[in-house]
């Protein structure tokens, strides 16, 4: 058999070490293309004059580009045959990706545990992202609900990964040369500062999105994913095409310009959860809440760690989780990051 159908959950072990296939050399073009999918504006990533300013050599790629072409590469090996992508953990972006650069991933398998249903069970994988000189550009867990292929297939003894909760500010890394100390405001398109911002403080970005479907395949083939919930109507029971989680975490940090425009490098992603599906036609819109802010060693640099939450229409102001612990079923996304901000 010359055709690859994919991996099911009995076909994964604790501590296979998986090369993805498929380097891919990223231009700006990538970057042209993301900002025309989403309403990308952070001045960082859209000048390198900007960027100069800053003390970066040129504008790099912005970092869920980065995120996104890597993923990409893991989806043939982790996810191919997943019912729904369940959460992150551990992220940290370890150097900026310049245009020119090629990526390549590699996963280890840390955890799997059965469903109690007997027809899936969820894989956890640590991914590494690295450029041309085999320098790591990031690294994450995540986990991923996956089909069994032979429900009769042995069931390997549970294993779910100890995570950590969030990454400590000592462990972001800032990215070689960055100086805020010299930070134009006004170019940057917002007046606020890392001083402004309160821990507690809840922001509404205001701004909405409505889903279409041939622009998030567009976005989902542009990261080389291939897995079929996101292309193919006769995958799912109810006949719709799953909108990659993603393309919703793009879409919302976006739309969180309006309001967060100097929280402009994403350093570390604490956690996650693809709350509840998204499909063509809803309407995204996105609120955030400041978890936590820490210095850094770098000149006029703070960072501030932010709750990003998208949700579609029909949500209450704010909305998150009901009184039984659940998520309230417009919310999509409910993502925990650290960025860096001018002081």
């Amino acid at each position: 058999m010359k055709t690859n159908p994919g991996r099911f959950f009995e076909d994964y072990r604790i501590g296979e070490v998986i090369r993805h296939a498929v380097p891919r050399t990223v231009k700006t073009g990538e970057r042209a293309m993301y900002h025309a999918l989403y309403p990308a504006r952070h001045a960082l990533y859209s000048s390198d004059v900007f960027a100069q300013g800053c003390g970066l050599p040129e504008s790099p790629l912005d970092d869920l580009i980065a995120f996104h072409v890597v993923f990409g590469k893991t989806v043939p090996d982790v996810s191919l045959n997943a019912v729904a992508n369940l959460g992150y953990a551990e992220g940290r972006w370890l150097r900026p990706v310049w245009p020119g650069d090629t990526l390549r991933a590699e996963s280890t398998v840390i955890g799997l545990k059965e469903n109690s249903n007997g027809k899936s069970g969820n894989v956890y994988v640590r991914t590494v992202g690295l450029n041309q000189d085999d320098a790591p550009v990031l690294e994450y867990v995540r986990w991923v609900m996956v089909r069994k292929n032979r429900l009769d297939a042995p069931t390997p003894a549970p294993q779910v990964p100890d995570l950590q909760k969030t990454v400590a500010a000592s462990d972001l890394v800032i990215p070689e040369g960055l100086d805020f100390s010299k930070y134009d405001f006004g170019l940057a398109g917002e007046p606020h500062r890392w001083g402004d911002y309160a821990i507690g403080e809840t922001i509404d970005h205001v701004d909405g999105v409505t889903i279409e479907e041939a622009e998030h395949m567009l976005a989902t083939r542009l990261w080389q994913n291939t897995a079929k919930v996101h292309f193919d109507a006769t995958f799912r029971e109810d006949g719709k095409r799953l909108i990659y989680g993603g393309h919703v975490i793009s879409m919302a940090r976006a739309l969180s310009f309006n309001g967060l425009a100097n929280a402009q490098m994403i350093v570390a992603l604490n956690g996650g959860a693809h709350a509840n599906p998204c499909f063509a036609g809803d309407t995204v819109k996105a609120w955030s809440e400041v978890l936590d802010k820490a210095p850094t060693s770098a000149p006029g640099v703070g960072a501030i760690r932010l709750r990003l939450v998208a949700v579609k229409q029909g949500a209450a102001p704010f909305a998150l989780k009901g009184a039984d612990g659940k998520y309230a079923p417009e919310v999509l996304l409910d993502l925990d990051y650290w960025a860096l901000m001018p002081l």
